[in-house]
């Protein structure tokens, strides 16, 4: 039987949505998902990895992508970038009264003047000042752009927090949040114990908040986003199987981007693109364990770790989640799980 959109949904008390991160990043909870369930903190996560364990992190930075202004008509607009193009141009998602046409000027956070080139698909394509590189620009002007469910603007706080430690390369409009939890001590302590790490880079887009609008999963078109996976990581990940140890993403984008890069059967290093959907059913050529949080109703990522451990365990793991007033999303708290056996 053909699965639709109602398999993947879950009731969820709205007070369960985090809003803000706890204190200290390690503060949240980690339920590992075995038999039986095991309610602990993430700063246990070490007594559930072994020497020779590989952590593969994505190692993606959070632009400062969203920013507000007027067209020349005056009517208010705001921007969210969804991905840089090159050193002055990008595609984006404009909220406006009337969606600007080709050849509109917008003048944003009273700074950039922005030319609307056309239309990509969802999303404009915009061409910013050529005086400083674009990344540059969205740092100095834009607005950190936290989640839609997170109901209150980005504080100083969260310049830190919604981002990892280990964040790198500056692409991504949301977080690869199941980083989120890791702290220099803890990766620190991971290290002397024997794990090892290696990262990939999936820049994270707007689309990852878009709504599956189809019952039939198999009309649902994935957007799609710039992944790498470097050769140290391929060497790591073979180091890994050849010494008897795990491959463990670090969140649903590290997972994606290294079974993107294993299409063909075989990891490869490169930089492509990924519009790869993950369905129960999905044969899984990489990652043998996976950290994350916990992922919104009907969602893709769900669809995902559902086809990871399979969806009457995770069924159960959500269940048991929301019975236990765990935190949820963004800022919420993290689960351990292990591959289904094929």
């Amino acid at each position: 039987m053909a699965l639709t959109l109602d398999d993947f949904d879950y009731p969820l008390p709205p007070e369960l949505i985090a809003q803000a991160p706890l204190p200290r990043r390690t503060d949240s909870r980690l339920l590992h998902v075995a038999e039986p369930l095991a309610d602990l903190h993430f700063a246990d996560l070490p007594a559930l990895l072994r020497p020779d364990d590989l952590l593969v992190f994505n190692d993606t930075r959070v632009l400062h992508a969203r920013l507000f202004g007027v067209k020349d008509s005056g009517g208010r607009v705001e921007v969210m970038i969804e991905r840089p193009l090159d050193e002055h141009e990008a595609l984006a998602q404009i909220r406006a009264s009337k969606s600007p046409k080709a050849g509109t000027r917008l003048r944003l956070e009273d700074a950039l003047d922005v030319d609307v080139l056309g239309r990509a698909g969802d999303f404009f394509h915009l061409r910013f000042p050529p005086h400083a590189p674009l990344v540059t620009l969205l740092e100095r002007h834009g607005r950190l752009p936290l989640p839609p469910y997170i109901e209150r603007a980005a504080g100083e706080a969260d310049e830190s927090r919604y981002q990892t430690v280990y964040a790198r390369h500056p692409g991504s409009v949301a977080a690869p949040t199941a980083g989120l939890h890791f702290d220099d001590a803890l990766l620190a302590q991971l290290a002397a114990q024997g794990v090892r790490s290696a990262t990939v880079t999936l820049n994270v887009g707007a689309g990852t908040y878009q709504p599956v609008r189809v019952q039939d999963l198999t009309q649902h078109r994935m957007h799609t986003e710039a992944y790498h996976v470097p050769d140290a990581t391929v060497a790591a990940i073979d180091t890994a199987r050849a010494t008897g140890g795990r491959v463990i993403c670090v969140g649903t984008t590290s997972l994606r981007a290294l079974e993107s890069a294993a299409r063909d059967g075989s990891l490869r290093a490169g930089q492509a693109e990924s519009d790869l959907f993950i369905l129960p059913g999905y044969q899984f050529r990489v990652a043998d364990a996976l950290i994350t949080n916990f992922h919104l109703p009907k969602s893709t990522l769900l669809m995902l770790v559902s086809a990871f451990a399979g969806m009457d365990t995770l069924r159960s793991a959500y269940a048991h989640a929301v019975a236990q007033r765990y935190r949820f999303f963004s800022y919420g708290d993290a689960m351990f799980l292990t591959r289904k056996p094929a």
